[in-house]
């Protein structure tokens, strides 16, 4: 199992508003509250954030690339329950439940933009119980997580490893933010829970019908449109699902003492 590393330096606190948009959802004086309590810290592709058994000390916040938290099974082998990017936060239960380790899920850096924020669980913990605009927003969070889980359940037990593959590179350059970002297949077919070989086929298909190509571990999006017309529903209801989170605001509200 793989090493939960340190992020490799901690850059500053954050200026100025977020880019991850559960903060930037929050008003400027309930942000500000939050500032003095966040760190920048840089990420590396592939660093375990925390594995599978181990607590995790921080709330992590993306601000670009994305993680992915899996679930990792008694064999060893992993599975992707969700994809997270700067729409969201890893590393506690959204509902601020965190406090009891989960024994089979770990978070790994898979985007290769490195800048994050992060949050002491301690802090967290705090701002949840002051019942504040904070809280509300990672509540409605969680409540959309949850939803997007169950959605990939039903997703992995319905669709083809096809529609599922379509669906996860569409969810990985919405996160990235580029039509072209590095990619192996070994990686992929590991959070899909299917054979490397399986995925080859169905990224050369993909390849053939002119909606991506993939050279030297490196994917590039050429088709949106047709790359949604080959996934399944899931993925456009997963990304209104987190995209409703914060097109309303939580109003101002009184901090508890």
């Amino acid at each position: 199992m793989a090493k939960s590393r340190t992020p490799s330096s901690v850059r500053s606190r954050p200026s100025s508003r977020s880019r991850n948009h559960l903060l930037a959802g929050l008003t400027q004086a309930d942000y500000d509250d939050l500032r003095h309590k966040i760190e920048i810290v840089s990420l590396e592709p592939k660093q375990v954030l925390h594995n599978a058994g181990e607590p995790s000390p921080y709330v992590y916040f993306p601000l670009s690339g994305f993680l992915s938290k899996a679930i990792v099974l008694e064999n060893g082998a992993m599975v992707e329950v969700a994809t997270i990017g700067r729409e969201g936060m890893a590393g506690a239960s959204p509902k601020g439940l965190g406090r009891v380790a989960s024994t089979n899920v770990l978070v790994v850096v898979q985007g290769d933009r490195e800048c994050c924020y992060r949050m002491t669980l301690d802090h967290f913990h705090r701002e949840m119980d002051l019942c504040g605009a904070f809280m509300e927003m990672i509540t409605r969070y969680g409540d959309a997580f949850l939803s997007v889980v169950m959605q990939s359940t039903g997703c992995n037990a319905a669709h083809t490893v096809e529609q599922r593959l379509a669906k996860w590179l569409l969810m990985a350059q919405d996160r990235m933010e580029s039509t072209e970002f590095p990619l192996t297949q070994e990686f992929v077919a590991m959070m899909l829970g299917a054979t490397r070989q399986t995925v080859t086929v169905l990224a050369g298909e993909l390849q053939k019908a002119g909606l991506i190509t993939y050279q030297r571990g490196k994917i590039r999006i050429v088709d949106r449109k047709g790359l949604e017309a080959a996934s399944c529903e899931c993925y456009k209801v997963s990304a209104n699902l987190l995209r409703a989170v914060v097109a309303r605001r939580p109003g101002p509200k009184a901090r508890a003492k």
